[in-house]
């Protein structure tokens, strides 16, 4: 992402979400492939438009409220794609699991295992602060053992699938859990989640002036009206795609996930460049966070309206595969020092569960 501006922001950002509501309203209902490309390109310009607006905001509110708003804005593009193509003319019941099971990955494996590499090439080692860390996973780790794993060994219906009442109920732990965490990282323990030395510089960059906050919150409203509007254009282009090479439905969810932490990688990997690798968790596991404490609510209410049904149980392999993404987790963030060794290996277990999606 582009450097904050204080006090104007780049005319790109302005232009990118009108655009692409031009674009969707001009090419809406098309079939060919160029349009498809055109309307891909408008949904990328839509999404790095709304994560720049989120990110001014962000600067101007600080830390740990910075994070939760990018968080939040990542969260309504994720709900944008998955919306669009549950109720779409080829509904696809893993994509929710699909989906939440990449974020989890990209964020503990690739994103973070990217910011360690980054920060230690050019630091030699990083720190953070044990306590933020180790409370994301804290939230992270029964979010997705009651959503991903949980449903395989239920027996009022046979796994991967919830019966309503499950469905309702783990949708409210999850948000539970987002609530208490977003209380314990904003008002309880908010220094736990802040860098461990000072810096004299907002994470975000400059905090900009409040005139500049204010237009780039009503443009994040706009941004993320074109992303949703544009989701539900491109979002059948994107399964006969991945149709047409053969690949698994999984690699859906895959590319759902890339799209949607893809501008927020940059800030975190900026972030990691200016050892500030506790920024970069907070971003990166806020993240998964937000994406499950608030994707699985709104998609459950959504499915009970539309009697859609939501496979969420993974497959046993990934199930042993999720398990070793956690405990190398927690060796990782135990110790507040993180090495160039320990992003090699998360990246290498990026690897191996890309891999095992395309050769299962």
């Amino acid at each position: 992402m582009a450097s904050i501006h204080p006090d104007k922001l780049p005319a790109w950002t302005l232009l990118a979400p009108i655009v692409a509501l031009g674009v969707d309203l001009a090419l809406h209902g098309t079939t060919n492939a160029l349009g498809g490309a055109v309307l891909a390109a408008a949904l990328l310009a839509g999404v790095m438009a709304a994560v720049y607006h989120a990110e001014v905001v962000a600067a101007r509110v600080g830390e740990p409220f910075g994070a939760i708003v990018l968080a939040l804005a990542v969260t309504v593009i994720e709900l944008g794609l998955i919306v669009s193509i549950l109720l779409s003319d080829q509904p696809q019941p893993t994509l929710v699991r699909d989906t939440i099971h990449a974020v989890v990955v990209l964020v503990l494996h690739g994103l973070a295992g990217l910011c360690i590499v980054v920060g230690a090439i050019k630091h030699h080692e990083v720190s953070f602060r044990t306590q933020g860390a180790q409370a994301y996973l804290t939230v992270l780790l029964p979010m997705v053992a009651v959503t991903l794993v949980l449903p395989n060994f239920t027996s009022t219906r046979p796994g991967p699938y919830y019966s309503g009442a499950q469905l309702a109920f783990v949708s409210v732990v999850c948000l539970g859990l987002w609530i208490a965490f977003t209380f314990v990282q904003t008002i309880r323990h908010r220094e736990h989640f802040t860098p461990a030395r000072a810096i004299e510089e907002e994470s975000h960059g400059p905090r900009p002036e409040s005139r500049i906050a204010w237009i780039a919150l009503g443009m994040l409203g706009v941004a993320l009206v074109a992303v949703v509007l544009l989701a539900k254009a491109v979002s059948p282009f994107l399964q006969s795609g991945v149709a047409a090479l053969g690949a698994p439905e999984a690699l859906v969810g895959v590319i759902v996930a890339a799209i949607v932490l893809l501008p927020e990688a940059a800030t975190a990997l900026k972030a990691a460049i200016a050892d500030r690798l506790q920024t970069s968790i907070n971003l990166a596991l806020g993240s998964a966070v937000a994406s499950i404490g608030l994707t699985v609510p709104t998609v459950a209410v959504i499915a009970w309206f539309t009697g859609t049904e939501l496979a969420l149980g993974v497959e046993p392999m990934s199930a042993v595969l999720l398990t070793l993404s956690f405990l190398m987790a927690i060796i990782t963030y135990g110790t507040g020092r993180a090495s160039l060794l320990s992003g090699i290996v998360h990246l290498i277990l990026l690897a191996v569960w890309l891999f095992l999606i395309v050769v299962p």
